[in-house]
């Protein structure tokens, strides 16, 4: 049984609520209290919270046959069939689908790509900007995926398809629907068909060609004589998972980086000396540990399960938290600090107390995609401008992914242009 929360609790909860504004802050709070097994007590929402080690292995291998994906929030009914989102044999034959064209033996072919779409982006910076990286890494991500998946080149429709993502994105995350699972929802449908629209053109487009020469995603969908409909959820999902989990991953770096200007200094002068740094590495790791952008798991329990602190019942929903686990203090030294350098030392930690891509049979598709990804344009994006951090108050909001939010404040100023003023 779920440990009772106490009225004190309830008010250091609350207390956190305010000052973090986020639910991060009351769950850092009931975990610390509690531990790793405790029940949020809300009226007519009381889902079991889970984290640690012994709880992530369970969840992802060894008893993941007892947790549904699928369940009745909006995220269903946005992605349908999505790989994401179904279980048992649809799910394994959709993924054995989709994992040829992103398996890592296929990632050097991309470099070429995470360049020059890195490129476009700054090469509407003016020297002295201050741009916004969360919503400069959403673009850079956004044109990655629709071309390397969908050999689409998104750059004129970005006017058209921006507003539906960024609607899209709201529409599944966390909101009043979790109290309130049938309230209204204004404001999604107009956006929500033009998305529809624009992939389902895409498709057409794509089997008018009747062209074998593209091994994309797309063509992998579409030689498995797949419905455009199902085409349609598979595309949405890698759309959806795919640049917003990248945009959160490579917005976060820039915070840390923003906040830390020694490690700042010291990765620009590895990515200036050396092909692959080391350390840029490690940044992307521990940003990964302290934001994981898949920062909490949604299950539905099929069969009751047992953990070292008590049982879910059967029919009840549950959470599984990375977020929890990777801030873990009886895991992480030093748990709420940015130490990058910890993934060097070799720091042993027990399995499944890193899952920023969770882990067994469903860890996520793109990982090694993600991490390429990040890998070179966050290097591309070091060599070539100085990025000053405009020092503003930042917190990470609780979405489809964590994301820094209200976005990240950076005056850019090309490295050319500095070295020629020096």
């Amino acid at each position: 049984m779920a440990k009772s929360i106490s009225p004190d609790l309830g008010r250091a909860a609350l207390r956190a609520l305010i000052k973090e504004g986020s639910p991060l802050g009351p769950l850092k709070v009931m975990a610390s209290h509690i531990g790793r097994f405790f029940q949020i007590p809300l009226p007519g929402f009381r889902p079991y919270v889970v984290f640690g080690p012994e709880a992530n292995r369970k969840v992802l291998v060894t008893e993941r046959d007892k947790v549904l994906w699928r369940n009745t929030d909006p995220v269903t009914d946005l992605l349908r069939q999505g790989v994401l989102i179904v279980d048992g044999d649809e799910h394994d034959l959709y993924r054995k689908l989709m994992e040829p064209p992103l398996h890592p033996s296929q990632l050097s072919g991309f470099t070429s790509k995470f360049i020059s779409h890195t490129e476009r982006v700054t090469s509407k910076w003016q020297d002295g900007d201050v741009v916004d990286m969360l919503v400069e890494s959403r673009k850079i991500a956004l044109l990655i995926i629709m071309d390397t998946l969908f050999s689409k080149d998104v750059w004129d429709d970005i006017p058209l398809v921006w507003t539906p993502i960024l609607k899209a994105i709201k529409y599944i995350s966390p909101g009043m629907w979790i109290l309130w699972r049938k309230m209204p929802r204004f404001g999604f449908r107009k956006p929500l068909n033009v998305l529809d629209k624009y992939l389902y053109g895409i498709i057409a487009d794509r089997r008018r060609q009747k062209a074998d020469k593209n091994q994309d995603l797309l063509q992998h969908l579409i030689d498995a004589d797949l419905t455009d409909d199902i085409i349609r959820d598979q595309m949405l999902t890698m759309l959806i998972a795919g640049h917003d989990t990248s945009t959160a991953l490579l917005a976060w770096v820039f915070v840390l980086l923003g906040q830390h200007p020694d490690v700042h200094k010291r990765v620009i002068e590895e990515v200036d000396s050396m092909e692959k740094s080391p350390l840029l590495d490690q940044v992307i790791k521990e940003s990964l540990r302290l934001y994981p952008p898949i920062h909490i798991g949604n299950r539905s329990v099929a069969e009751e399960m047992e953990f070292n602190e008590g049982k879910v019942p059967t029919d009840e929903r549950m959470f599984y938290s990375i977020y929890l686990t990777h801030r873990d203090p009886e895991i992480w030294e030093n748990a709420e600090n940015f130490c990058p350098e910890r993934f060097a030392r070799g720091q042993k930690t027990p399995p499944f107390a890193y899952v920023p891509f969770g882990g067994g049979p469903r860890t996520c598709i793109g990982a090694a995609f993600g991490q390429a990804e990040a890998r070179v344009v966050l290097a591309q994006l070091l060599r070539t401008y100085k990025f000053e951090f405009a020092d503003h108050k930042i917190h990470p909001h609780m979405g489809a992914t964590l994301e820094p939010r209200p976005g990240v404040m950076m005056k850019v100023t090309s490295r050319d242009c500095e070295h020629r003023l020096g």
